[in-house]
């Protein structure tokens, strides 16, 4: 049994350079799995654009500088905050970057699935809850998943628009040439990645990880897994040396993580219908089949359920599944032929 992460060691922030004038801020988070995530600082002129933030919690500014001091940088040299896409790990502390910088903030503009929520946190936890209810998730488990989130500290600094848009045709100046900016949406509707063609660099966010790893951000769009699966596509056809990830070392192989994320998305689609032959299965029931365990722990919960909404809203879409209300739980089967 792995231990609880309130009793283990913290990672500290740290900082590796990845090429001269590119350093990778290892920041860490508090999350079973996933112990850091990564920022990068990239030479411009007299300081650096960096590129996402970290968490906020108690601490996360010093690990924040603590990993810049490794680099011979300071938070006052960040001329340019850019943000891959707007949940906490990758935008928590924008809010305190630019006050104490004066910086601009670049980020896409459907950053309402976290902006919005973030002004109203009680009825943001009531939403999750509904989604859970209607998906089959115990009472008990959702009165846990109530008093472990009710009143919990923001992980955002506050909440701070972007002064420019991050779309298509925005391009980010550094000394390591200009950064070109793609739509990557499925992870996160807000989702960007950044291309530097001379070099061959790509900062993925989330989009591609270090290892195979997939989360889709449910309920905001009309088809995650589906939007995922395009903006594969759109990356697959960037010429890529070196993918520099949100989570994770960088990675050579870049065709390589685009179709191992294709394998991923087209074993969990296969899964769900094996799950459902012969059965009606509420989303919750269908979670432990998708990830091949027995128990839930709550992280496999609410992370599972995201994801097999996702694949169930695209199999949907494909016309594969149906879906009809049960005693006020949603169950799905496959469609009738």
């Amino acid at each position: 049994m792995s231990e609880p992460a309130s009793k283990r060691s913290r990672e500290l922030g740290r900082a590796d350079r990845v090429l001269p004038g590119l350093w990778r801020l290892r920041l860490p988070l508090p999350w079973p799995g996933v112990p850091h995530v990564n920022a990068f600082a990239i030479a411009a002129g007299s300081g650096v654009v960096l590129v996402d933030t970290g968490i906020h919690e108690p601490g996360s500014v010093a690990q924040l500088e603590r990993a810049l001091d490794q680099a011979n940088l300071k938070l006052e040299h960040v001329r340019l905050l850019v943000c891959t896409h707007a949940h906490f790990d990758h935008y928590g502390m924008a809010a305190t970057i630019v006050q104490e910088t004066g910086c601009e903030l670049w980020m896409h503009p459907n950053h309402a699935h976290v902006t919005e929520a973030a002004a109203d946190p009680a009825r943001q936890l009531e939403r999750r809850i509904e989604v859970a209810r209607q998906s089959g998730v115990p009472p008990s488990a959702l009165e846990s998943y109530r008093e472990r989130n009710e009143g919990q500290p923001s992980l955002l600094s506050g909440v701070v628009l972007p002064d420019r848009e991050l779309v298509p045709g925005v391009e980010v100046d550094s000394d390591l040439g200009r950064w070109q900016v793609h739509e990557t949406p499925g992870h996160a509707p807000s989702h960007v990645v950044l291309h530097q063609p001379e070099r061959k660099l790509l900062l993925s966010g989330d989009h591609l990880l270090g290892r195979i790893s997939l989360y889709f951000d449910f309920g905001h769009t009309p088809d995650p897994a589906g939007e995922f699966l395009t903006s594969l596509d759109t990356v697959g056809a960037l010429d890529i040396d070196l993918v520099l990830a949100g989570h994770g070392r960088p990675v050579r192989d870049a065709p390589g993580l685009i179709e191992g994320n294709r394998r991923e998305v087209a074993g969990g689609l296969e899964r769900i219908t094996e799950a459902l032959a012969g059965h009606a299965l509420t989303p919750y029931e269908i979670v432990p089949k998708l990830l091949g365990v027995d128990e839930l722990s709550p992280m496999q919960i609410n992370w599972g359920l995201s994801i097999t909404l996702s694949y169930l809203r695209h199999l949907e879409l494909r016309g594969e599944v149906e879906r009809y209300e049960d005693d006020g739980s949603e169950r799905w089967s496959l469609a009738k032929s």
